[in-house]
């Protein structure tokens, strides 16, 4: 026994080994494009060339006539199929307007991809071209054109739709509590500043693929989704099949960041399958994925905030609008805005509060989740925000969050009692790993040195939802963990790994981990949400307790329990949340206004470590993706056409803007997951923008009120 106790205690202990490592490395992992069937066709999409059209005429008779052409398809073909996670309000292909620059309005199937594009461009369409909504406010404005003037006929999944204070809303709400008037009142001082942040791509390597066939009355998907089940129950209602009859199989993800759980290929697919009878394959271009999927969303937000003459908050309204592109189609929350609109202030004491947030239909490219959805935005105001104030009021920066950060039984912005980080730990962790009073003393002394530090604290929901799994037995004393989690590059098979082997105390390589099509596993919410370690990782940890408990019941040891098989099932449904925080020292130089990052140090509430490796890539890529979005990322449209229309003009972090980073972990202060665990995968990224932006205003006295932070923006800041 004392052997299997040291075993046990010695495996999360160690660097892990990937499940999955092997063949990523040596090029045997099969992604979805590599999927390939006998007879396989290729897809190819006539897009719109307008950002808003009324479609009138389509003439495919050429491209039905070029050899080797199987299938050539329109919205009169698809009509009245529309998709999406949550409001079904995307056409499969347009039938009488197109929306955005690059709507769907024809498909074609053909033998080759050469093929395919050569018909698409024969296909010959008619616009009638309409004035395009490029402004939320101006969609929002009294008269403007109605974009989805049959909204009332949408299906919308799992609930009712709320009601929309505007046609053109796509999502709106408003949170209140506490006496705000009183609050305002007592204000020694009364602060409103307004932000802005623009649309950004997740930038993923792999592109999206997808390959669906009949086979049968079943209808059979290979997907780059990371929520395999939810997109079958997407394409039962779209497409009028029962779940039964759909198989749906993501296998090896490359890479997500919020991005992969909307598929909009896999709709069109299925007809041009039926049409043909062979199998369809569409493999996208970042050309057009950029163009037509899922960004993050551009947001203007105004935060109003009243503080004592210490600076303790005392009131806050916030108003917050997102640009939603031409569909909602994207987003599988309830509210159809991104999961966090209503954190401004996240992690503070506020006593009372007003926050309104509104997503809107425009003419741009649909919008969608993005890694922390609505957190980047909103923490890049907020922090900004709080940095404002304190150098008004004369107070640290620091000092100013330590005076408001949220304590146990405060009421944070939700109005909801705070349970979460021990806050003002810390807060004073941060001081002391990166030597922050000796910085700033030292700047001091150096009086106006180009160089500043910028502070900025952030907060991220643990997980939650419902999954489940098996643990089957077989003799020997080998176990098979059999999952519908796809893992899309975080660790999740790992991680179900060790968990199963520190709780059976047996050795990590008798425990292997399969990944099921939706037709062998239980059903599995997917990846998202920062769900994958609290809920699926608590459900490995219930089927392995199960199966201890049942091999104990028969009175035998694991090695020679003989067969057996149980299911583990997790629901998590705690408000619980964790926090990070930033410091960045950060030089700026005043003849060009170039930022560069010296040194950056992140502190952050993990709970009980189960990968430890994965776990801090998962920390050091958060800030390297937050530090894209924060100085470089812009997805820039002009009159609805994205401009960066690939990676080398949209621009993503190399390892050359990788400043030293240090990490400091806080493990004593146990989460809802398994052993204690907690969610990092999105813990990370959102602060980092407000970070850059504080150390720049320390640093030079520009401020910049916009993402990303650029020397452009710097060098006109401090010629005003």
């Amino acid at each position: 026994m004392t052997g299997v106790a040291e075993r046990t205690a010695s495996i999360l202990d160690q660097p892990e080994y990937r499940v999955e490592g092997r063949d990523k490395v040596t090029g045997a992992a099969r992604y979805a494009a590599d999927a390939v069937m006998p007879g396989m066709l290729h897809a190819v999409y006539v897009t719109s060339p307008y950002p808003h059209a009324r479609i009138a005429s389509i003439d495919v008779t050429a491209a039905k006539a070029v050899p080797g052409v199987r299938a050539v398809l329109t919205g009169a073909d698809t009509k009245p199929g529309r998709l999406g996670r949550r409001l079904q309000d995307w056409p499969i292909l347009c039938w009488d307007r197109v929306l955005f620059i690059g709507d769907r309005v024809a498909a074609i199937a053909a033998d080759t991809a050469a093929l395919a594009e050569e018909a698409a461009r024969l296909v010959q369409v008619e616009y009638e071209e309409l004035p395009g909504i490029f402004d939320p406010e101006a969609a929002l404005s009294e008269g403007a054109t109605v974009l989805h003037p049959d909204a009332a006929t949408y299906a919308f999944l799992g609930g009712t739709r709320t009601e929309r204070p505007h046609p053109n809303v796509q999502g709106h709400a408003v949170h209140e509590h506490g006496d705000l008037e009183a609050g305002f009142r007592a204000s020694h001082k009364v602060y409103e500043h307004t932000f802005t942040v623009p649309r950004t791509h997740q930038a993923y390597i792999e592109p999206r693929a997808t390959l669906v066939w009949l086979e049968g009355e079943t209808v059979r998907v290979v997907t780059t989704n990371k929520a395999p089940f939810s997109l079958r129950q997407h394409m039962s209602v779209a497409l009028g099949i029962p779940e039964a009859r759909i198989v749906v199989d993501a296998g090896h993800i490359g890479g997500d960041f919020g991005g992969k759980g909307l598929s909009i290929d896999e709709f069109v697919l299925y007809h041009l399958a039926r049409a043909t009878g062979r199998p369809v394959r569409a493999l996208t271009r970042y050309a057009d994925d950029l163009q037509a999927t899922n960004t993050r969303h551009a947001a203007t937000i105004t935060l109003r905030t009243g503080v004592d003459a210490q600076g303790r908050i005392l009131a806050h309204t916030s108003r917050v609008v997102f640009d939603g592109g031409a569909y909602a189609a994207g987003k599988p929350v309830m509210t159809l805005m991104p999961g966090d609109a209503m954190l401004t202030l996240a992690g503070y004491r506020i006593p009372a509060a007003r926050v309104e947030a509104t997503t809107v239909y425009t003419n741009q490219v649909p919008a969608g989740h993005s890694r922390a959805p609505g957190q980047p935005q909103n923490a890049f105001a907020a922090e900004s925000h709080m940095d404002l104030i304190a150098r008004d009021l004369g107070i640290d920066p620091l000092e100013m969050r330590e005076r408001n950060v949220v304590k146990p039984g405060d009421l944070d912005v939700t109005g909801q009692p705070w349970h979460g980080t021990d806050a003002p730990a810390l807060l004073a962790r941060l001081r002391t790993s990166s030597r922050y009073d000796d910085r700033v003393k030292n700047l001091r002394d150096l009086g106006t040195s180009g160089i500043g530090l910028g502070v900025a604290l952030g907060v991220r929901h643990v997980g939650r939802g419902r999954a489940s799994l098996v643990l089957r037995l077989a003799a020997g004393g080998r176990v098979e963990l059999r999952t519908g989690v796809s893992d899309q590059g975080g660790g999740a098979h790992t991680l179900f790994q060790r968990i199963v082997a520190s709780e059976l105390g047996i050795p990590l390589e008798h425990v292997a981990v399969v990944r099921g099509m939706t037709d062998a596993v239980p059903n599995d919410p997917g990846v998202g949400g920062s769900r994958v370690t609290p809920v699926q990782g608590s459900a490995a940890l219930d089927a392995a307790r199960k199966l201890k408990a049942k091999v104990t019941e028969l009175g035998r040891s694991i090695e020679n329990a003989g067969e057996v098989e149980v299911t583990g099932a997790a629901a998590q449904e705690t408000h619980e949340a964790s926090m990070y925080a930033y410091m960045l020292m950060l030089e700026v130089d005043k003849e060009t206004g170039s930022p560069k990052i010296r040194q950056a140090t992140l502190v952050a509430d993990v709970g009980t470590v189960i990968n430890p490796v994965a776990l801090r890539g998962q920390l050091e890529g958060g800030f390297i993706f937050g530090l894209g979005q924060a100085v470089m990322e812009e997805l820039r449209l002009e009159d609805g056409r994205v401009v960066t229309a690939n990676l080398g003009d949209y621009k993503v972090p190399t390892i050359a803007d990788a400043p030293p980073l240090r990490i400091e972990l806080i493990t004593d202060h146990p989460g809802p997951g398994p052993f204690g665990a907690k969610s990092v995968g999105e813990l990370a990224n959102p602060a980092v923008g407000a970070a850059v932006a504080n150390a720049v205003q320390d640093a030079c006295g520009a401020r910049v009120m916009s993402l990303p932070v650029t020397a452009e923006k710097i060098w006109a800041e401090l010629r005003k």
